[in-house]
């Protein structure tokens, strides 16, 4: 897998051999930054961004967001051997100065108290999760976004959730077998 633009453009990350991880590929990854970029419904700043990257895998997301200018990139993945991957990948592209990293549940990382405020959330549960509406709830609570907000959130294209009265969807694409929901809260 490798980083399609920005100054970490080429670089390649490893992956999990596991099939419950499951990172957008590069048509995905190029189709959300496109719409974060160039979409007037979302009228998104990605530079200095702080980006919150829940159910992060290897990181591939919030390794293009940094590649693209974002500031700083939070990640949260439970999975140990996915953790170590993506600790690899952190060190291979020398970019731990502007990451924190948590190996926990979402749920879990949800209750602590951080000191960041969140300007684009990634969202890449396993397909068959379906508390999104929990998610997106306790982010709301736990007051970790910033008032001008984004979310990304990645699920198959045959899914569907309900949402927080909060959450106001600002765009749908598909891409293959993938939905990506554009919204804020």
């Amino acid at each position: 897998m490798r980083i399609i633009a920005g100054n970490l453009k080429g670089q390649t990350i490893s992956n999990t051999p596991d099939k419950e991880t499951r990172p957008p590929k590069d048509i995905v990854r190029q189709g959300i930054f496109n719409v974060l970029e160039h979409s007037k419904k979302l009228n998104f700043n990605l530079k200095d961004s702080n980006i919150l990257d829940l159910y992060s895998g290897t990181g591939s997301f919030g390794f293009e967001g940094l590649s693209r200018g974002a500031k700083k990139v939070v990640f949260v993945e439970k999975n140990s051997n996915t953790q170590k991957i993506l600790l690899n990948n952190i060190n291979k592209l020398d970019v731990a100065s502007q990451i924190e990293n948590y190996a926990l549940t979402v749920e879990k990382f949800l209750k602590k108290k951080i000191n960041i405020k969140f300007d684009l959330i990634f969202c890449d549960p396993p397909f068959k999760d379906q508390n999104i509406e929990l998610v997106i709830e306790m982010l709301n609570k736990g007051l970790f976004i910033n008032k001008k907000n984004v979310f990304v959130i990645h699920r198959h294209k045959k899914n569907t959730e309900k949402y927080p009265l909060s959450f106001k969807i600002l765009d749908q694409k598909n891409y293959g077998n993938s939905k990506i929901i554009f919204g804020t809260c």
